[in-house]
C-alpha cells in the first residue's frame, strides 16, 4: 500500500517555505531528484519539519514512467474566462515545501535544498508562508472552512490502490495578490456577499441568499449534485505592502481542480466576485509521490 507524504496533512504549522525550480538544459533528472530528496528533515520530537516534495508532471512521467495517471498535466495555458479575464500559466520542475512551528527551521531546510539543486536547477519563486490570526486570510475571512476532515482528506487527496501513482497525489499552487485597500474599504456585508459567508463566525449563505458570484459559489464542484472536494492548504504570504494568499490544493482527481478555476474565471457561469480584489500571479500543477515512490531517489535507499 501506497501511502501520501505526511506533510500534506501536517496542520497547524505556523511558517511554511515554497520553493520552484526549473531544471537547466541537459540535466540528469533523476540526480537532481536524488539530490533533493537526500535532504532530510530535522528528526526531533518537538523541533522538526514537514516537508513535501512535487514535480511537473510530464517530468514525473519520465522519472517513473507508469507511475502517474494518463489524464494528469502541466499548467501549460492560461485559463482564460469571460471577457478576456486569465489566470496564468508559471509551470516549473519541481517544488518543495518546507512547513515548521517556526521560521528558523523553514529557513535552514530552504537553503538546504536551494544548495543541494543548484547544480542541477534554477530557482524561479520563492515564497514565505505563515498563519494569521489563527486560520483567517488577509480577507479577514476564515479559510479551509469547506475543507474534509482529516480523517476524510487522505481519501480526497491520495489516489486509490491499483491506479497507476497510487498514494499519490495533485497538486494546484498559485500565488495570488490582494487588493486588501479596495476590499477592505466595502461595508462588511458586501464583503460577505463576495465571499458567501458572515465575516466574524463564517457561516455559509444557503438558498436564495448566496449569491451566484460569491467565491463560495463558484469553487464548489459538483458532479450530479455531489459535491467534489478538495483539501486545501491555503497560507498568507508576503509584507505589508504587498501580500496575498498562496493556493495549495490537493486532490486525486486533477480535473476538478481545473474545472474550479475556470469557474472562477467566469466560464460556464459569472466571473468570481474575489477575483475583482485578487489576482493570480502564479499557477502550476505538481503531481506529488506516494512515500514509497520517492524512495526510489533516495541516496540512502
Amino acid at each position: 500500500m501506497n501511502t501520501p507524504q505526511a506533510g500534506i496533512f501536517a496542520l497547524g504549522d505556523a511558517a511554511h517555505g515554497f520553493f520552484e525550480f526549473s531544471l537547466r538544459a541537459g540535466t540528469d533528472a533523476v540526480a537532481a531528484a536524488t539530490a533533493l530528496v537526500s535532504v532530510r528533515e530535522p528528526r526531533s520530537t518537538v523541533g522538526g519539519a514537514n516537508r513535501v516534495i512535487g514535480f511537473r508532471p510530464s517530468l514525473w512521467r519520465r522519472l517513473s514512467p507508469g507511475n502517474i495517471p494518463d489524464d494528469v498535466h502541466d499548467f501549460e495555458q492560461p485559463v482564460i474566462g469571460a471577457a478576456g479575464y486569465s489566470m496564468p500559466a508559471t509551470q516549473t520542475d519541481i517544488w518543495v515545501w518546507f512547513s515548521a512551528a517556526s521560521y528558523d527551521v523553514v529557513f535552514d531546510m530552504g537553503r538546504e535544498a536551494v544548495a543541494a539543486m543548484t547544480p542541477f536547477a534554477t530557482l524561479e519563486r520563492e515564497q514565505s508562508g505563515w498563519s494569521y490570526r489563527h486560520n483567517r486570510d488577509l480577507t479577514g475571512f476564515e479559510d479551509g472552512t469547506e475543507n474534509p476532515k482529516l480523517d476524510e482528506a487522505p481519501e480526497i487527496v491520495a489516489i486509490a490502490d491499483g491506479r497507476p501513482g497510487a498514494g499519490g497525489s495533485v497538486l494546484l499552487f498559485q500565488t495570488w495578490v490582494h487588493d486588501n485597500d479596495a476590499f477592505d474599504k466595502l461595508p462588511v456585508q458586501r464583503q460577505e456577499d463576495i465571499i458567501g459567508r458572515t465575516k466574524p463566525d463564517s457561516i455559509e449563505f444557503e438558498g436564495a441568499r448566496m449569491p451566484a458570484d460569491s467565491h463560495v459559489s463558484r469553487t464548489k464542484v459538483y458532479v450530479d449534485g455531489d459535491e467534489r472536494d478538495i483539501f486545501r492548504r491555503n497560507v498568507p504570504y508576503g509584507t505589508v505592502s504587498n501580500h496575498g494568499t498562496l493556493f495549495i490544493g490537493f486532490s486525486a482527481d486533477q480535473w476538478r481542480m481545473h474545472r474550479m478555476l475556470e469557474q472562477m474565471a467566469g466560464i460556464g457561469g459569472p466571473r468570481d466576485a474575489l477575483t475583482f480584489f485578487t489576482t493570480a500571479l502564479t499557477g502550476a500543477y505538481y503531481f506529488i509521490p506516494s512515500v514509497q515512490m520517492l524512495r526510489q531517489f533516495s541516496a540512502t535507499a
